[in-house]
């Protein structure tokens, strides 16, 4: 009797362990890490950054909480699809070690925590635009995946709106630095997800998925969507300095590695091989952090500077 108390508590000791161990699975913890500093440089790259730093901490913490539940949210959805695809079948609802209710009131609780902390500590617009990404990537992103390729489009749309909540939680209004912002999350995606696709086009259609591969099969369509998508990205450096975000120096940095993107996304165009669709899907991961890092670095200093010297004696 003993030895069979001792069994069932260590079972249950084991299920709780790998539950627990599901939930940066569940809340897709690498996306939500891209999110949450997504948003970070739209707050530092604000003109008001520097006045309000104070907000940056519940600004993260807010975006983290509701972009986790968004993400818990979505695997609920997709359970059985996601069941029938190699690359999603061993996530924690499909794989049975998260029921999907469990995974349902999870994503309600946490995103709820985290718009209305957004609300309660940071503002109400920022809150706003919160609630939109969840809105839009579970009630239209998600059921449009397997219903039309212009999910791609849905989903950019998401990726996108998470830097205007860092420019928007300082205080600043919507203007063209946020609108710019926006523009290149939304533009990157394209490339980066087609890459993706391309090279998961047959679990996509294990899954029921209509991603723009499997719809076009000869693979044309799809790598001039790269091809345009990174043109469209070339003048985003000219357009920062142009607006007076950042200095001219970030404009080559960036015209630099969006000509590296586009010989890549020309290459997909025209070969349309999975070793092609690899090495563009790579650099689309390379081109996001080196872009806003440079972004960053230019416009950090003087942020830094006026940080210091309001902390100065005598201020």
């Amino acid at each position: 009797m003993f030895e069979a108390r001792l069994q069932m508590n260590g079972s249950l000791l084991r299920r709780a362990w790998a539950a627990l161990g599901a939930y940066p699975e569940l809340t897709k913890i690498r996306l939500t890490s891209l999110v949450v500093a997504t948003t970070a440089v739209g707050f530092v790259m604000a003109a008001a950054a520097h006045r309000h730093l104070a907000l940056l901490i519940p600004t993260l913490l807010g975006t983290t909480l509701a972009c986790a539940g968004a993400m818990a949210l979505n695997q609920y959805l997709e359970a059985a699809r996601d069941a029938r695809m190699r690359r999603t079948m061993r996530r924690p609802v499909p794989s049975g070690v998260i029921t999907p209710g469990h995974a349902l009131v999870f994503g309600l609780v946490v995103v709820a925590a985290g718009l209305g902390l957004l609300a309660a500590f940071v503002n109400v617009l920022t809150a706003i635009l919160g609630l939109t990404v969840v809105l839009v990537y579970t009630l239209v992103y998600t059921p449009l995946k397997s219903r039309s390729p212009l999910c791609t489009l849905a989903g950019a749309v998401c990726g996108a709106i998470p830097p205007m909540m860092g420019w928007t939680a300082t205080g600043a209004e919507l203007g063209f630095g946020a609108w710019l912002l926006a523009g290149v999350l939304f533009l990157w995606q394209i490339p980066h997800f087609l890459a993706l696709a391309w090279l998961y086009r047959a679990d996509y259609a294990r899954g029921g998925f209509r991603m723009l591969p499997l719809v076009d099969a000869s693979g044309r369509a799809t790598g001039r969507m790269t091809v345009l998508y990174s043109l469209a990205l070339l003048p985003v450096g000219v357009l920062a300095a142009l607006g007076g975000i950042t200095r001219w120096r970030f404009a080559v940095v960036a015209v630099a590695l969006g000509c590296c993107l586009l010989v890549l996304s020309s290459l997909l165009a025209l070969r349309r091989t999975d070793a092609v669709a690899r090495r563009l899907f790579i650099a689309t991961l390379a081109y996001l952090p080196l872009l806003l890092g440079a972004m960053v670095a230019d416009r950090l200093p003087p942020a830094v500077n006026l940080a210091v010297a309001m902390l100065a004696p005598g201020r």
